[in-house]
């Protein structure tokens, strides 16, 4: 979601030539192929394969295969978005080669050193030369950093850009149908649950206390959740998930989870993205845990900070039941057009040779 819009815009210059990696972290069907597919995105020109393996390993691979890359197509620029292991350890072999990084998100921070992501976040920014920032705290950290303000760029959110254009296709999906939430063409309350962190999933108390919340929750609506792999496995030792109302699918594909979204009363989640996404449809989201590294979506939009507390947890959802959600409204700059803003800057000022075909490889 947030390197189509970049590519298609980068491969809309004459003068690039642009290079699409996947490096195959995230390597299963459901959680992969499609995406692609749904997004109307290219194949990757090239895909590293790295599969499973712990994140040390991953990196270890991740870094070995794409020298290669980088030695073999000598790219000007290397973009980065996001803030997985993928993110880090392109970042880290770009700059060991002497090639130009661009991050897209930059500049977010929780602040919990526990979390995988931020330290992802926190090194990649800095060594980055181009920062593309969403919102304005973001800029505030990276200065507080010490990074440069003239390679710090607010562009807007590249997440909205594809949520923008794909909403219209997405409430065609028969998603609704398929899971019981409709009659005819009408969707009834339901509410729609995502949890993917370690700190959520790994920890057997931890996911029984948070199940506990979400089966109080479900006698009052269905709940929705879309089971990650990892997640799936931790519920069936747990024996758990049985709730009447509690909905369990496989993971859903991009057009079906933004029409699910945007037809919920109410989104629970620990995803950075699906706050951003939730902020920008206007609709209630509780984040599953005790921080967030997008706090605009807290001071401008839907999205409030409910920890992992069962009673705090459910005693919010049954205030947005109720309708008295908190309004929000859409951080300025997530119009649709962020991928135009980031070419835009690198157009301008990317260090690529004069008078021959540049190349850049979106990561």
């Amino acid at each position: 979601m947030k390197a189509a819009p970049l590519l298609k815009i980068a491969r809309s210059q004459a003068n690039w030539q642009c290079f699409l990696v996947h490096t195959g972290q995230h390597y299963d069907a459901d959680l992969s192929d499609v995406f692609f597919q749904q997004l109307g995105m290219p194949s990757p020109d090239i895909n590293l394969g790295v599969g499973s393996g712990t994140p040390t390993m991953q990196m270890a691979e991740i870094m070995l295969r794409f020298e290669k890359v980088i030695e073999e197509l000598r790219p000007n620029l290397v973009v980065v978005v996001g803030d997985v292991t993928s993110t880090l350890a392109c970042t880290l072999v770009a700059t060991k080669l002497g090639v130009a990084v661009a991050h897209v998100e930059a500049g977010l921070r929780s602040f919990d050193r526990t979390m995988p992501e931020e330290i992802n976040r926190v090194l990649t920014d800095a060594v980055a030369e181009y920062l593309f920032v969403t919102e304005p705290e973001a800029v505030s950290n990276l200065l507080r950093e010490g990074r440069p303000g003239n390679r710090i760029y607010l562009v807007g959110n590249v997440m909205i850009d594809s949520l923008q254009q794909f909403l219209p296709l997405a409430q065609g999906s028969g998603i609704g149908q398929e899971l019981g939430l409709t009659k005819g063409t009408d969707y009834g309350p339901f509410a729609l649950l995502t949890l993917h962190r370690p700190s959520n999933e790994d920890s057997s108390d931890t996911l029984k206390m948070l199940l506990q919340a979400i089966e109080r929750i479900a006698d009052e609506l269905p709940v929705v959740f879309p089971v990650h792999p990892r997640t799936h496995k931790e519920l069936q030792k747990m024996g758990a998930g049985h709730h009447p109302q509690l909905r369990l699918t496989r993971p859903l594909g991009y057009l079906e989870f933004i029409c699910l979204m945007s037809h919920a009363r109410l989104v629970l989640t620990d995803s950075g993205g699906v706050q951003e996404e939730t902020t920008a449809l206007g609709v209630p989201c509780l984040t599953l845990r005790e921080n967030t590294e997008r706090p605009v979506t807290v001071t401008e939009g839907t999205n409030q900070v409910v920890g992992r507390d069962p009673e705090r947890i459910v005693a919010a959802a049954l205030q947005v039941l109720s309708g008295k959600s908190k309004a929000g409204g859409v951080p300025r700059l997530w119009d649709g057009h962020a991928a135009e803003r980031i070419v835009e800057v690198l157009v301008r000022e990317a260090p690529f040779r004069q008078g021959t075909a540049s190349r850049a490889a979106p990561g």
